[in-house]
């Protein structure tokens, strides 16, 4: 039996007719409550594993491992000294951020803004999510769509193009409904998936060179591919100790502390206290799965060796390569489960946060109150009209947010450069330090920020516009985050620090339009 396009295509339909059914299970009759929040009634353990998926997305799938025994940033085992910095970053969200936005009973976590820096501030925070998320969750899609695409579809004369919408129209159909509600358990299924297609592949390689399972990791960590600290050459190396754990503690704090979509999942859990063991489970869980992904990035090199196999140019190629040609029919369809479940259990739930985030920050939905008179005779049936307008106006942004994502991966797929997608994870990268800047000046000092504007010399539509201070600011730190990085290069490679420089840069612009509040008692 071989792993053909059509046997391909029934395991996906198979796949996603189960996801369908979980939806509708999962999102009948479910409101604005349950679409962003799922009520606040999921167990925290169940939480803890779903979040595995949402973390771990198909670039991490297939790239993670093709690095192990490449040159540069993250070779052999140097991302684990990022996951080290994850655990700091991660007990700074459980006993800093988590409480606060507990106590606030938040929806959207950029409220906090709003309530201690005022209106600019929180639309800018807001606003910095979602271009950062809708940026950098369609290109992690399109990495995995492109692999889909010269696995499986291309052979079968498939453009490109249908293979984007279908894998958009596929999550839109078993999201739009439940929300946070259905993609908590659809991600949990998910999850299950891809652990099983990493289990699968390790032991499987084991197998192929020999090793028993107990020798696999002692074989793995004896190789060349082995090293996991990195302590030499700190100017040059980016891959050194203290740049890779600062670094990971900051992406922790900002990719999950400060983004809609992960603290979603967490506050959708009874209380805090359920919320802090959720992230002690996930943090125990991330560790483990990423030292594996690690292994199976040096048993992959250490099998292509083995067979004098040539490394593809285009790292994030082996993975698929070895699995579809040289392991069989069940390390294939475990690779394609996989790469499915990590990207959708993380691209799902991004299109949930951003649709949240839009119709909570920016179209004030919990500000909203139908105004209707309770003695009225039909007073329940306006109440049922007025949220009925809500849940069509949030189904046409969760749409629009699915088009974006679709326009943003054929966008990539014209330019087909390599370096522009490093470009947009980049930039992605670089809207995060505006976040962290905000959120460390609000909880770090009794600063208030000015609320004027400044008014433009221009007007559209007869409207006289106007710009914050505030977001000057957090448009100018990437900016000079990039040309200081760019300047110092020859001298000091800063690597995952820049996320670093960029936050305090923020920091320093917004004391500047920054004043104490008795001063103007």
């Amino acid at each position: 039996m071989q792993l053909t396009p059509a046997l391909v295509l029934i395991i996906l339909f198979l796949y996603f007719a189960m996801l369908v059914a979980v939806a509708w299970f999962t999102g009948r009759n479910v409101g604005n409550a349950g679409f962003f929040l799922a009520n606040r009634k999921v167990p925290w353990y169940v939480v803890a594993y779903a979040m595995i998926g949402t973390s771990i997305s198909g670039v991490t799938f297939i790239s993670i491992p093709g690095k192990v025994g490449g040159s540069g940033l993250n070779m052999a085992f140097s991302y684990m000294q990022m996951v080290l910095g994850y655990l700091a970053g991660y007990l700074v969200i459980a006993t800093v951020l988590m409480p606060m936005y507990y106590r606030m009973q938040l929806t959207s976590i950029y409220g906090y803004l709003e309530e201690r820096l005022g209106y600019a501030a929180y639309k800018t925070g807001a606003g910095f999510f979602i271009l950062s998320r809708t940026l950098g969750s369609a290109t992690r899609m399109y990495l995995a769509a492109t692999v889909l695409q010269v696995f499986v579809f291309a052979p079968l004369g498939i453009p490109f193009l249908f293979t984007v919408l279908l894998m958009l129209g596929l999550i839109y159909g078993y999201t739009f409904q439940g929300g946070l509600k259905t993609i908590i358990w659809t991600d949990t299924i998910m999850t299950t998936f891809f652990l099983a297609a990493l289990v699968f592949t390790v032991t499987s390689i084991g197998s192929a060179l020999n090793l028993r399972p107990l020798e696999i990791i002692p074989a793995v960590m004896s190789s060349r591919y082995g090293k996991v600290f990195f302590f030499d050459h700190f100017l040059s190396d980016p891959n050194h100790f203290i740049k890779q754990f600062v670094g990971g503690a900051l992406i922790a704090i900002t990719m999950t502390g400060l983004d809609q979509d992960l603290m979603q999942k967490n506050l959708a859990c009874k209380n805090i206290r359920e919320a802090q063991k959720n992230m002690l489970v996930f943090c125990l869980y991330l560790v483990v799965i990423n030292f594996l992904f690690l292994a199976l990035g040096a048993l992959l090199y250490l099998y292509a060796n083995s067979l004098g196999l040539e490394i593809p140019a285009r790292t994030d190629y082996l993975y698929p390569k070895i699995a579809f040609n040289h392991l069989g029919v069940g390390a294939g369809i475990f690779f394609i489960l996989g790469l499915i479940a990590s990207t959708y259990a993380s691209s799902d739930s991004a299109l949930t946060a951003l649709t949240t985030s839009f119709c909570v920050d920016f179209l004030n939905f919990e500000k909203q109150q139908p105004e209707i008179d309770p003695y009225a005779a039909d007073a329940t049936a306006q109440k049922a009209a007025f949220y009925r307008r809500q849940r069509r106006v949030r189904t046409r942004v969760h749409l629009g947010f699915s088009l974006a994502f679709v326009g943003i991966i054929l966008v990539l797929d014209a330019l087909s450069n390599d370096a522009v997608i490093n470009l947009v994870f980049r930039i992605a990268g670089y809207t995060y330090g505006p976040l962290l800047g905000l959120f460390l000046f609000g909880l770090t000092t009794r600063l208030q920020l000015y609320q004027k504007t400044w008014q433009l010399p221009w007007n559209f539509r007869g409207r006289t516009l106007a710009i914050s201070p505030v977001l000057v600011v957090c448009l100018m730190a990437p900016l000079l985050s990039w040309s200081l990085e760019t300047w110092i290069k020859p001298w000091f490679d800063i690597g995952f620090l820049t996320i670093l420089f960029n936050g305090l840069l923020t920091y320093f612009g917004l004391w500047i339009f920054s004043y104490r509040k008795q001063e103007l008692a």
